[in-house]
C-alpha cells in the first residue's frame, strides 16, 4: 500500500479537516506533511483559509460557507494522488550560535549526572548534527526539533522554572529547543544563543520555518557577548550554512 493511500481525511469541525499520516515522529512523514502543505498553498483554492503542519499530520481549514468537508476532501485525495514520493525542496540549514558555558547553562551539571557524560560530551553531541524543524507552536517562533542523539535524552525539570529567558536552549524528553521569548518552562538548559529568534520588528518576524533545519555552532561567553552586541545593533543577521545572510 503506497504512503498517499495510508494518509487519513478527518473531519474537525464544520470547518477544516486533518490528513493524518501517521501517530509517529518521523522525518519521512514529516515531508509529506510539508510537501502536502506546499501543494495546497500552491493549488491556490479560492476556499483555503489556513494550513497548519504538524509532526506528521496537515490541518486544512475554510471560512464558513466557502467549501464544504466532501469538496475539501476531494480537493486533498487529488493533491495526495500526486504528490512525489521524495522531498525536492532544497535543504535549508540555519546557523544558530550557542554559548554552553557557565550562567548560559544552569542545568549542565545535572545533565552530566543524567547522562553519565562529560558536559564537553554533551556539548559535542548537541551540536554534532543538523535538526529538522518538525513544527513550530507554543510560542511565536518555538520550534519543534527532531533528531536529539538518544545519549542526552532527559526528563523535564519537576518543578518548571517561571521564567527563562529569550534564546536559552533545552533539552526536554526526546526533544531539544530554543526559546524565542521569555516565558516559563520545564526543559533542562544547557546553553543560550545570542540571536534574536522573534522579532516582530523584523520584515521576517520568524526567520525559519517548518522544514528548515538547524545546526548550533558552539562559541565561547566572549563571542557570545559580542554577537549579542552585534545583534543589539543590527549588524549580525541570521545566516544559513555556507554564509549566506538570510535577511
Amino acid at each position: 500500500m503506497s504512503e498517499q493511500t495510508e494518509a487519513k481525511i478527518l473531519p474537525v469541525g464544520d470547518c477544516a479537516l486533518l490528513v493524518e499520516f501517521g501517530r509517529e515522529v518521523n522525518e519521512k512523514l514529516n515531508d509529506r506533511v510539508r510537501a502536502l502543505c506546499d501543494a495546497m498553498l500552491a493549488a491556490g483554492y479560492p476556499w483555503l483559509e489556513d494550513v497548519v503542519p504538524a509532526y506528521a499530520s496537515l490541518l486544512v481549514s475554510w471560512e464558513a460557507g466557502a467549501t464544504d468537508f466532501a469538496a475539501a476532501r476531494a480537493a486533498v485525495s487529488a493533491l495526495l494522488a500526486a504528490l512525489p514520493e521524495h522531498s525536492s525542496e532544497q535543504k535549508r540549514i540555519w546557523a544558530i550560535p550557542v554559548c554552553y558555558a557557565g550562567e548560559f547553562a544552569p542545568d549542565m551539571a545535572d545533565m552530566e549526572q543524567l547522562c553519565g557524560l562529560s558536559a564537553a560530551e554533551i556539548i559535542r553531541l548537541h551540536s554534532g548534527r543538523d535538526y529538522k524543524i518538525y513544527m513550530l507552536g507554543f510560542l511565536p517562533g518555538f520550534a519543534y526539533l527532531g533528531g536529539l542523539d538518544e545519549r542526552i535524552h532527559a526528563p523535564r525539570l519537576q518543578t518548571p522554572r517561571v521564567r527563562i529567558e529569550a534564546g536559552s536552549v533545552g533539552i526536554g524528553g526526546a526533544q531539544t529547543g530554543i526559546y524565542p521569548l521569555a516565558s516559563p518552562g520545564g526543559w533542562r538548559l544547557i546553553g543560550k544563543t545570542p540571536l534574536k529568534l522573534y522579532d516582530p520588528d523584523r520584515k521576517e518576524p520568524i526567520f525559519y520555518q517548518a522544514g528548515d533545519f538547524v545546526r548550533f555552532l558552539p562559541i565561547t561567553a566572549q563571542e557570545f557577548e559580542r554577537l549579542a552586541a552585534d545583534v543589539a545593533a543590527g549588524r549580525f543577521l541570521p545566516t544559513l550554512c555556507g554564509g549566506e545572510a538570510a535577511l
